[in-house]
């Protein structure tokens, strides 16, 4: 039987080829000889130095223990565009703006067999969230739950259709190709000249439709506008401006961190934006003297508690979230992995359709206050009939808390579940939307759950008013209501929220109209005094520690 062997490719972009796809700082050795290499085709190998690992010295092991880590990137052309194959871990390495970044999901998408599919990676913007989902049987796109109108397909595994068997049973894509193949070398080329021709078709679209209704910008001059709305927030310190890990990350290893362009920094025990700026501002660096290159050549190191392991590094550049718009607000775009999007404009109309008459007026009084938890304790106590819920908990034994609302109220016999976010960030309007339909959903699916809500609701409270205030959940008659504290103008409706969280506003206020629950938003007014950013304390080192914005 032919042996099959692993491969790795990418695409190199338009006027990149080895000698401008590496980073300044690569640690490859280039002229080693190679009898086998493609004509043309050039050779990096990463050759470190064998090291102990950590637990030797931990427990003492009286042994010569070596580990070390080998790989090589090769470049090749083919159809006049380059290419490189990785092997090993060498492949960050590459300059992130070297490479098409949808290259191995466009080619998979053309090249696998829709019933067939194994596995999925997508992301969620509204909370910078990903997901991957595995099926121990293949299976069609609908059962990944895929949203193809909130989320972006970042990874796609299946078997390939019949026609493509002879090059390769099944195929992974993202920004790489991840193919077996028991090609020799002389065939790279001839391959990779059939990925080309994969990468230019766009039957995709028939086989997997509405699947990049969040479609990718190529347009140099819009992305060079983009770039410089981006580099505008970061240097105005902009609270919609996020940063993430870009890529799926292994929790059970922990999560430390670094950065390195400026100088050498704190290593940390959580990733988010604030971080950064502490490292520039320690560093003594002038936001207003960056440039996009600078976001490109700064990085957000992976690393073990002590600093000491680098497990992965991404530029600040591929580690930004943003949203912004052009046109005068017409097109919308979403920045995420170093990419610009565009969301097409008809469903941003049909958000907009959907959401703004679900925007009412607050009843709850204007915030102005140190915190969330106080301002919670004083609305509630300014109105007969209101309970502060907050941080309370009706999950049934066993599971975790899941706190019913903010505040609770009884109007036209209805149960209003008041939940209060301040900001309009992402992430933090995430929380917020899911806080109101889980809770509305376990009440409706755990009776012991809803029995939890009627003991916090009527403690403490004279017959009457404790009846008065229960009857409404007993009828399971809810309202929610979503209350988004803010500087901004109320007048602006849905405009006000980010792009993905109007998506995810939409998706649960569908959910809970199909449950039979009443729901709108609100926006509270923030007369507390504006800030150009919050401080944020660092934290003590935590157990499980959470990758992303606060």
């Amino acid at each position: 039987m032919t042996k099959t062997r692993s491969f790795s490719i990418f695409l190199l972009k338009d006027g990149v080829d080895a000698t401008n796809a590496l980073k300044d700082d690569h640690a490859l050795e280039e002229g080693v000889a190679s009898e086998n290499l493609p004509e043309g085709a050039v050779l990096y190998v990463l050759d470190n130095v064998p090291r102990p690992p950590w637990w030797r010295a931990y427990f003492g092991v009286q042994k010569d223990l070596n580990q070390v880590s080998k790989g090589a990137l090769v470049f090749l052309q083919a159809s006049g565009r380059w290419f490189a194959l990785s092997f090993g871990h060498v492949f960050h390495n590459l300059k992130d703006s070297s490479y098409e970044y949808d290259f191995g999901l466009r080619v998979t998408l053309n090249c696998v067999d829709p019933a067939k599919l194994r596995s999925t990676d997508i992301l969620e913007p509204s909370g910078a969230k990903r997901q991957r989902t595995q099926l121990p049987t293949a299976g069609d796109l609908t059962f990944f739950d895929v949203d193809a109108d909130s989320t972006i397909l970042k990874s796609l595994t299946g078997k390939v259709k019949d026609e493509h068997q002879d090059l390769f049973k099944s195929a992974t894509g993202s920004s790489n190709i991840r193919i077996s193949s028991a090609i020799e070398p002389a065939g790279l080329v001839g391959l990779c000249e059939q990925l080309l021709n994969l990468y230019d078709d766009d039957t995709y679209k028939t086989a997997f439709p509405d699947i990049q209704n969040i479609a990718p910008v190529r347009d140099p001059s819009v992305i060079a506008q983009l770039n410089g709305q981006l580099l505008t927030a970061f240097q105005a310190r902009d609270e919609a401006l996020a940063l993430s890990v870009p890529d799926i990350v292994d929790f059970g290893d922990g999560l430390w961190g670094t950065f390195t362009g400026a100088n050498r920094g704190d290593v940390y025990d959580d990733i988010f934006m604030h971080r950064y700026y502490e490292y520039l501002d320690a560093a003594g660096a002038d936001l207003n003297a960056f440039g996009i290159d600078d976001l490109k050549r700064h990085q957000l190191v992976l690393t073990n508690e002590d600093g000491s392991v680098v497990r992965d590094r991404h530029s600040i550049f591929k580690s930004l979230i943003y949203d912004t718009t052009m046109n005068g607000g017409a097109d919308n775009y979403h920045f995420c992995e170093g990419n610009w999007y565009l969301v097409d404009s008809g469903y941003v109309n049909r958000l907009r359709t959907y959401l703004d008459p679900l925007c009412k007026d607050t009843t709850l009084p204007d915030f102005n206050h140190d915190d969330e938890g106080a301002y919670n304790i004083a609305a509630s106590a300014a109105a007969a009939g209101r309970v502060c819920l907050d941080k309370t908990n009706i999950s049934i034994v066993g599971q975790k808390q899941v706190e019913p609302c903010d505040i609770y109220e009884v109007v036209d016999d209805q149960a209003v579940l008041h939940c209060v976010k301040i900001s309009t960030l992402s992430a933090q309007l995430s929380h917020l939307f899911n806080q109101g339909t889980n809770s509305v959903n376990l009440m409706r699916s755990e009776q012991q759950a809803l029995e939890n809500m009627k003991a916090l609701v009527g403690a403490g409270r004279p017959d009457p008013e404790r009846d008065a205030l229960v009857a409404p959940l007993a009828n399971n008659k809810f309202r929610v209501v979503f209350g988004i504290v803010t500087h901004k103008d109320k007048a602006d409706l849905s405009n006000n929220l980010p792009l993905f969280s109007r998506i995810s506003l939409m998706r649960c206020m569908k959910e809970l109209r199909r449950m039979g629950v009443d729901a709108e938003y609100c926006f509270i007014p923030d007369t507390s005094p504006a800030t150009a950013g919050k401080t944020r304390k660092r934290k003590k080192k935590a157990a499980e520690p959470e990758a992303g914005e606060e």
